[in-house]
């Protein structure tokens, strides 16, 4: 089990994005403008650069539904490895079964 700080950090950091998500986006969009002025763009970067800094989409990290979980998450399920073998044994997965040769 995840610590509660991090997972309380991950969901600070989709709210952060999901408040911010347009803002940047159109900052970004500014920014590869060739269109404006030298001066406008470099603005937008600055702007950008204000923003708080987990409000990025690449700062988050994706985490088990069941466990909270960094490492080894399957997207399919949006479960670790640890509870997608589980899913996977009990038959809750669609199409997917253990190997065995």
């Amino acid at each position: 089990m995840a610590k509660v700080s991090m997972v309380e950090r991950e969901k600070r950091r989709a709210e952060l994005n999901k408040r911010f998500r347009v803002k940047r986006e159109k900052l970004k969009e500014a920014i590869v403008n060739m269109t404006l002025s030298d001066e406008e763009r470099w603005s937008a970067e600055q702007k950008l650069q204000s923003l708080p800094r987990d409000s990025s989409f690449s700062r988050q990290r994706h985490r088990c539904r069941m466990c909270g979980r960094s490492r080894a998450y399957n997207r399919l399920t949006g479960l670790c490895r640890i509870h997608m073998r589980g899913a996977v044994m009990n038959g809750l997965v669609p199409g997917m079964h253990k190997a065995s040769w």
